[in-house]
C-alpha cells in the first residue's frame, strides 16, 4: 500500500506546491486539509478544488470557526491570555485546532506522516510537532520548507513547470496569518526595527488617526464569557466578529512588538486583534470588581505562565490543564455587564455593574453613610508594619557596632 502523508493545507502558493513536492520526494500520496478558523477569504470548498487539482488525492476540509472561539479563544479570554503582555496568542492558539484536524484526517485515511509548511526558525514548527506527538504519537512529522528544501523561488518555478492552478508572485513582501481572534504580520520591511508599519499591512483595523465617532458598546458576561452584547444575545464566534467589526472601525487593537520566540531569536511582528482585545480590556475590568484581591494577583501570575505555555506549544500539557483548572475556578463569579467606548484606536471602560460583584459602596464612600471603621486602621498598620519594622531597627544595631 502507498504511503499517504496528510498536509496542513492553506490554499496558499507554498502549500498547494508541496503537495507535489511532497509526492516526488517522498513517493507517497498526499491528502490536503483545510481548517477554517475564521480566516476569511476562499471558501472551504473552492481550496478544497485546488488542493485536488494541485495532485492532492484526498482532500479534507473542515469549518471550525465555532470549535476555535468556544474552545480555543474562551481559555484565551479568561486567561486574558497577553504572551510578554501584548500578543493575544492569535497564530498560537489556532495551532491545537488544527492538528487536531490533521490528526483525525490521518486517522481517517490511513496516513502515516503529517506535514506542515513551517519553516525553521519560528514558533509554528513546535506548535503543530508537539501536538502532532501528543495527540498522534505513532504519526511522523516533516516540513517541505525545512525539511525538504523548498523555498519561495523554487515554489514559483514548481508552479509554472506543472501548471498548478495557484497564483504566483515574485514578490509578497510579508508572511500573514489569520483567524477571527486576530491577525499577524511579520517578514519584510518589518524586519529593520527602525521602520513604521506602513498603512498598507493593515486590514482589521482602520486607521486610529481619523476615527468616526465614538462608539459605546455593553458587553454582557456570563462566568467569564461573553453572551451578550448591547443586549442582544451572541455566540463566542458572533462577539469576537461584532467586536472585531465596531472596535476594528475604531482601530482598536494594533500591536507593534519585539517578542522573544521560543528558537531563541527575538522577532518583529505585526498584530491586529481588535475583538480579542477589546474583550480583554472587558473582562479584565469585570474581574476586578468579582474576583478577590489575592485570588486576582495569584491569576496575574497563572495567567502569564499559561500564555507562556500557549505560545511555546504546550497546549496540550499537564501543566497547562492544571492552570486552566485554577483559572476556570476563578471564573465563577466574573458575571455582569461592562460598558466600554471605543475611539481613536482606543477601549475604554466606563461603567461596570454585576450581581456578583465584591464593590461595597458604602464601604468605599468618604460620604455620610460611610460604614468603614477607621479607627481600626492605626492597629491593622502597626501589625502590617511590624516585621519591617523589627528588621529595620536590627539594621540600625548592627551598623551601630
Amino acid at each position: 500500500m502507498t504511503e499517504r502523508i496528510v498536509l496542513a493545507y492553506s490554499g496558499g502558493l507554498d502549500t498547494s506546491v508541496a503537495i507535489g513536492w511532497i509526492g516526488e520526494a517522498t513517493g507517497a500520496e498526499v491528502i490536503a486539509v483545510a481548517v477554517d478558523v475564521g480566516q476569511g477569504g476562499e471558501s472551504l470548498e473552492t481550496i478544497r478544488q485546488r488542493a485536488l487539482g494541485c495532485g492532492a488525492v484526498e482532500a479534507y476540509v473542515a469549518d471550525a470557526s465555532d470549535e476555535f472561539a468556544n474552545e480555543y479563544c474562551m481559555p484565551t479570554l479568561k486567561a486574558n491570555g497577553l504572551y510578554q503582555g501584548h500578543y493575544p496568542l492569535v497564530s498560537a492558539i489556532s495551532r491545537p485546532v488544527i492538528v487536531k484536524h490533521l490528526v483525525k484526517a490521518a486517522r481517517e485515511f490511513g496516513a502515516t506522516t503529517v506535514a506542515h509548511g513551517c519553516t525553521g526558525k519560528g514558533n509554528d514548527q513546535v506548535r503543530f510537532e508537539v501536538g502532532i506527538q501528543t495527540l498522534g504519537p505513532d504519526l511522523k512529522c516533516i516540513a517541505p520548507v525545512r525539511d525538504l528544501a523548498l523555498t519561495r523561488d523554487k515554489a514559483i518555478a514548481f508552479a509554472e513547470e506543472k501548471g498548478l492552478p495557484i497564483e504566483t508572485t515574485k514578490k509578497n513582501p510579508y508572511s500573514i496569518d489569520q483567524n477571527v481572534w486576530g491577525r499577524a504580520v511579520e517578514t519584510g520591511y518589518l524586519e529593520d526595527i527602525w521602520n513604521g508599519p506602513t498603512k498598507d499591512i493593515y486590514d482589521y483595523t482602520a486607521t486610529p488617526e481619523f476615527p468616526p465617532a465614538p462608539d459605546e458598546v455593553i458587553i454582557s458576561f456570563e462566568a467569564g464569557i461573553p453572551v451578550a452584547i448591547d443586549g442582544v444575545k451572541v455566540t463566542p464566534l458572533q462577539a469576537i466578529k461584532e467586536l472585531n467589526r465596531r472596535a476594528g472601525a475604531q482601530g482598536v487593537g494594533r500591536i507593534d512588538v519585539v517578542e522573544d520566540r521560543l528558537v531563541g531569536i527575538k522577532s518583529r511582528e505585526i498584530y491586529e486583534a481588535p475583538g480579542a482585545m477589546a474583550l480583554i480590556t472587558a473582562h479584565k475590568h469585570l474581574e476586578d470588581i468579582t474576583v478577590e484581591r489575592e485570588q486576582a494577583r495569584f491569576k496575574a501570575t497563572v495567567g502569564q505562565r499559561w500564555s507562556e505555555l500557549v505560545y511555546d506549544g504546550q497546549w496540550f500539557s499537564p501543566l497547562k490543564r492544571s492552570l486552566e483548572a485554577f483559572i476556570e475556578d476563578t471564573q465563577k463569579y466574573v458575571s455582569g455587564d461592562i460598558r466600554m467606548t471605543l475611539h481613536g484606536g482606543q477601549a475604554v471602560v466606563n461603567g461596570r455593574r454585576s450581581d456578583t460583584s465584591l464593590y461595597d459602596f458604602n464601604l468605599a464612600t468618604y460620604d455620610t453613610g460611610d460604614t468603614f471603621d477607621q479607627s481600626q486602621a492605626k492597629g491593622f498598620i502597626e501589625l502590617w508594619g511590624m516585621s519591617a519594622k523589627v528588621a529595620s531597627g536590627r539594621d540600625i544595631r548592627v551598623a551601630g557596632k
